[in-house]
């Protein structure tokens, strides 16, 4: 019988106890933790925000500072095409580091499935297993991201273009009225999309991608059959929803709290570390160069890396916790999945069968 929402928490929560606890394995746990974040299961915990500031050198002259406040407007005064050169190259970079991590994710997503429903998380077996299934998730989400993109600026483009049309932007206190209400609409308007947008995204992952992993389907046809489930039962989808949002916020301000103690805790010796560095590397005489800009660039990328692997180990039980939830909530409805969580025992031999035997 199907289980609402309120039931799904208590098997999911002793999923997660079972696999990462019962025992804890170290190694399991690790790659949980590279899964969970290149799917995104982590954005429920906490994240942090790092400003560095890097001393100026009193010999200006020779600084990074002079060449900052005084050669790159004027380089790029002189040089406008290098300019746009390097706008246009940031621009595709962008691009393709989304495209590549969007791949990246859709196979990993499903390696968090597998992983879930075993209690086993291997990635290099994974990403050969799922590569299939992978690709076409990948395919759905590039769909669904240039629909979205092209929604997004029809809302904005179209009030715009008539504003605009109207004069409204010319004379701007003269259509102040008009202004604020359109804008307050379009932001109401906008903000719906966001969040129908997002409640695809959320059921592709948690309802489609399980078909796709069992019946290999493409996610068009799981979201056909995902349709026809929800319309037949509006009110334990929306609960769905409603309690996940519930969950992720509590999971998120705990696990915040938990990431503050634990980045605290880290900056006090790497920041005690940079200090000496520093106070040593100026003794000698250092000066910002690119050398000294390229470590400096380079021991803070290693720091970050420190940051994200201790908040990814402290949101593994977030990411084991969500999909479990999910799993166990579709599976009540869902006989194919859960035959995988529960495997049916055969049956007794009668006396018959055994004689035919």
């Amino acid at each position: 019988m199907p289980i609402s929402a309120v039931d799904a928490i208590d098997p999911a929560f002793r999923h997660a106890k079972q696999q990462l606890f019962q025992p804890f394995r170290f190694g399991q746990w690790a790659r949980l933790a590279l899964v969970g974040l290149l799917t995104g299961e982590l954005g429920s915990g906490g994240g942090c925000n790092g400003n560095f500031n890097i001393p100026s050198s009193t010999h200006r002259q020779g600084g990074t500072e002079h060449f900052l406040s005084q050669g790159w407007p004027k380089l790029l005064g002189e040089h406008p095409l290098m300019f746009a050169s390097l706008i246009a190259f940031l621009v595709v970079f962008a691009f393709g580091l989304i495209v590549l991590f969007t791949y990246i994710g859709s196979v990993m997503r499903f390696i968090l499935f597998d992983s879930i429903v075993s209690k086993e998380c291997h990635i290099r077996k994974g990403w050969a297993r799922w590569g299939r299934e992978g690709h076409l998730l990948f395919v759905w989400q590039m769909t669904l991201m240039l629909l979205s993109f092209l929604v997004f600026v029809i809302l904005i483009g179209i009030p715009a273009a008539f504003a605009g049309g109207l004069g409204w932007f010319a004379h701007p206190s003269e259509h102040m009225l008009g202004l604020v209400v359109g804008g307050v609409l379009l932001f109401l308007v906008f903000l719906a999309a966001v969040v129908c947008f997002a409640v695809v995204h959320v059921m592709t992952k948690d309802f489609v991608v399980p078909q796709m992993a069992l019946e290999n389907i493409s996610a068009f046809e799981g979201w056909r059959r995902l349709w026809l489930w929800v319309k037949a039962e509006k009110g334990g989808y929306a609960g769905y929803i409603g309690m996940k949002i519930v969950l992720s916020v509590g999971a998120g301000i705990a696990l915040t709290i938990i990431s503050l103690i634990v980045i605290v805790a880290l900056l006090i010796p790497i920041g005690g570390l940079g200090a000496m560095i520093w106070m040593s590397a100026k003794a000698a005489g250092a000066t910002w160069n690119v050398s000294t800009i390229t470590l400096a660039v380079i021991a803070g990328g290693i720091v970050l890396a420190i940051f994200m692997f201790a908040i990814s180990m402290i949101s593994v039980p977030a990411a084991v916790f969500f999909p479990a939830y999910s799993i166990y909530f579709l599976a009540a409805r869902y006989p194919v999945l859960a035959d995988q969580l529960w495997p049916r025992l055969p049956g007794p031999i009668t006396h018959g069968e055994a004689g035919m035997t």
